[in-house]
């Protein structure tokens, strides 16, 4: 069966898309790996994904992915065949539907050449096979860390979401520049993420997604997490909307074993800051990661 703690990137016999569990879209996810390669221009301490191991794949078969897209949506609409397979048969009526399809995967999704392509092409089949008058709310994620916020792809396919059921979560897991280079560990300006943030908040509803975690048994700092508040207080007063903010920690295996799960009530309160002092809506997800229950 499915579970919230373990993401395979792997299903079936797919290359590139797989369903999961989500904690964070309450339901199923169905996601859609642009980078089969690990090829990725951050390297989080806390991803999942092992860079150590050579890739199966290297290369992005367009026709092959919507194939999968395709298969696994019709097995998951109201009635499909999917949901008597053992990974879904006795999910809980309430986590039994497909809640969104998510760019994601193995690296960072908008550095994908023809981005816009498969945004529309994916759109086009998701909204074929689950439309809304069919009782589907399933949205359209981009999990990304805004690095690629400036490309006209980029920008393009993100104009075509915003009327098509299209969220952009953007990854902002610190405060200041040098936890920024801890946690991310890129070098990437920190400065560029935030300013990529907040265009993209002023041109629509963003999400923040935040993970928080303990790094060889620390976790962040007040001082940290005050600076984080600041930024968002920031995107606020610059213009821009921030739909949400998703506080979490890990709650998958990592690939380095240093890192390890904040607890329940370290992430409410992180989530609780959020509230008071920005006056955002802040979401707590959590997860049960210890230094001893995971390893390389």
């Amino acid at each position: 069966m499915l579970t919230e703690s373990n993401h395979p990137r792997l299903f079936r016999q797919n290359t590139y898309v797989y369903p999961v569990l989500s904690r964070r879209s309450g339901g199923i996810s169905v996601g859609i790996n642009l980078n089969p390669d690990k090829v990725c221009n951050f390297d989080c301490i806390y991803c999942q994904v092992d860079r150590t191991r050579a890739p199966q794949e290297r290369f992005v078969g367009l026709p092959k992915l919507l194939t999968e897209l395709e298969a696994i949506l019709l097995g998951l609409a109201p009635g499909g065949e999917l949901w008597d397979e053992p990974e879904f048969k006795h999910l809980p009526d309430a986590k039994r539907r497909v809640a969104d399809i998510a760019f994601s995967g193995d690296g960072e999704p908008t550095t994908f050449k023809n981005f816009f392509e498969v945004i529309r092409a994916c759109v086009s089949i998701k909204e074929r096979v689950l439309p809304l008058t069919g009782g589907s709310d399933a949205k359209v994620v981009i999990i990304t860390n805004a690095t690629g916020f400036d490309r006209p792809d980029v920008k393009q396919a993100f104009a075509f979401l915003d009327d098509h059921r299209g969220e952009i979560w953007a990854k902002l897991d610190a405060g200041t520049a040098e936890y920024f280079k801890q946690i991310d560990a890129t070098e990437f300006p920190f400065s560029k993420v935030l300013s990529a943030i907040m265009d993209c908040a002023r041109e629509r509803a963003t999400v923040i997604q935040s993970c928080f975690m303990r790094v060889n048994d620390v976790g962040p700092t007040r001082d940290e997490i005050s600076e984080f508040i600041q930024r968002l207080n920031e995107f606020k007063q610059g213009g821009g909307t921030i739909q949400r903010v998703q506080v979490y920690t890990v709650a998958r295996n990592p690939a380095l074993p240093i890192v390890s799960s904040l607890s329940d009530a370290d992430v409410d309160g992180i989530a609780e800051r959020v509230r008071k002092e920005t006056g955002l809506k802040a979401e707590a997800y959590y997860g049960h990661v210890s230094a001893s229950s995971k390893g390389n």
